[in-house]
């Protein structure tokens, strides 16, 4: 199979053995080097399918709520608030000793439509405050990541590269100071993360990702801005060849410099070939993961991994687009389907795929840098 950069064979059969882990789970893995390893979560389905649940408890030491505490979720009418999602998931963790990543504060997609509105009207920073406030202040002696600012940049829109967003648009470049200060006061000892996307392959679209990325955080450093950690989403796509491991390395050397450990915080991939068979497929992804995490992991300190799900039943990727239509003209003409995206860890029968092993290998076998 080519790929886009070189020839990368398919790995043999038994490439992921590890005899020295003797049947680690992923979070034994990275306890091993002083990390942590997670998945996203919703509380409904570990609740209604006891498999899941069981893979939940089993591989994951930390948890991160897909949507359950999200603005919209939370406060979806002025002043009504709902937090029987997010403390039944917060209760579950609990019970089971796992850590918990609070997700998220400041996200443009995760503003209920009646606070985007009375924000473009009123530009009222205290309507951010009455719901990070009660969500910060119920869960801060449970959770101890929080991430405050999500998705931040978006290229092409402004010189200075941020998303055009409701927060942007109500409050100035300015928010992000604030939302991490607000954080901090609410949460004294939390890790405080700023996170963002395609940041991991070589073409004009990551390098300016990455170029406005950086420039964001060095303004935040250089504004005395209380921003702990950085998190690389990692939402990998086969689409796009392959990762470029001297980009994440110049990337990383750049977080290095203003001493600034990262996280990989929602690690999943898109595939490209789906009318391949799922053992190539699998290999395919294995592969991709190999690359990136081998890349990451490598080069600066990289706190732990978090899979953007646990078993490719509730992956987030849509199964096929019209732009993967497009690329196999013919291929389901039947109306047949290749199946659902196969980029997570576990299959839909909760079982190990080739990238359980790539990211289990790579999680035990690079060490942490301190």
């Amino acid at each position: 199979m080519m790929a886009a950069g070189g020839a990368v064979p398919l790995l043999a059969a038994n490439a992921f053995d590890a005899p020295a882990q003797n049947g680690a789970t992923l979070a034994q893995a990275a306890a091993h080097n002083g990390r942590v390893y997670g998945a996203a979560v919703r509380i409904r389905r570990i609740d209604a399918e006891q498999d899941y649940r069981q893979a939940v408890v089993q591989e994951c030491a930390l948890l991160v709520p897909e949507y359950e505490m999200n603005w919209n979720e939370i406060e979806p009418a002025y002043g009504q608030l709902s937090f029987d999602r997010i403390d039944a998931l917060v209760d579950f963790a609990t019970d089971q000793g796992k850590k918990l990543r609070g997700h998220v504060l400041f996200w443009h997609l995760g503003v209920p439509e009646w606070a985007s509105a009375m924000l473009r009207e009123r530009r009222d920073w205290g309507l951010v405050n009455h719901y990070v406030g009660f969500v910060m202040t119920r869960y801060r002696d449970l959770v101890h990541q929080w991430t405050v600012v999500n998705e931040a940049i978006d290229p092409g829109q402004r010189s200075d590269g941020l998303r055009n967003s409701i927060y942007l648009e109500a409050f100035g470049p300015g928010y992000i100071h604030r939302a991490f200060t607000l954080a901090r006061g609410l949460a004294p000892n939390g890790l405080l993360l700023l996170s963002d996307y395609g940041l991991e392959y070589d073409n004009a679209e990551q390098r300016a990702r990455r170029y406005y990325f950086l420039k964001l955080i060095e303004r935040l450093k250089g504004a005395g801005t209380p921003l702990d950690c950085i998190g690389l989403q990692g939402h990998l796509d086969l689409r796009l060849g392959q990762v470029s491991a001297p980009a994440i390395a110049a990337f990383l050397r750049e977080l290095n410099d203003m001493n600034l450990p990262v996280m990989v915080t929602e690690l999943d991939v898109k595939e490209s070939q789906y009318v391949a068979s799922a053992q190539e497929r699998d290999r395919m992804v294995a592969d991709e993961t190999r690359r990136y995490l081998d890349a990451v992991l490598s080069h600066g300190r990289c706190l732990g991994v978090t899979t953007w799900g646990l078993s490719d039943r509730h992956s987030w990727i849509i199964e096929i687009t019209p732009q993967d239509y497009a690329r196999f003209p013919g291929a389901w003409k039947n109306g047949e389907s290749p199946g659902i995206n196969r980029g997570l860890p576990l299959s839909w029968e909760m079982k190990p795929k080739p990238m359980y092993f790539a990211l289990r290998d790579a999680l035990w076998r690079i060490r942490l840098r301190r």
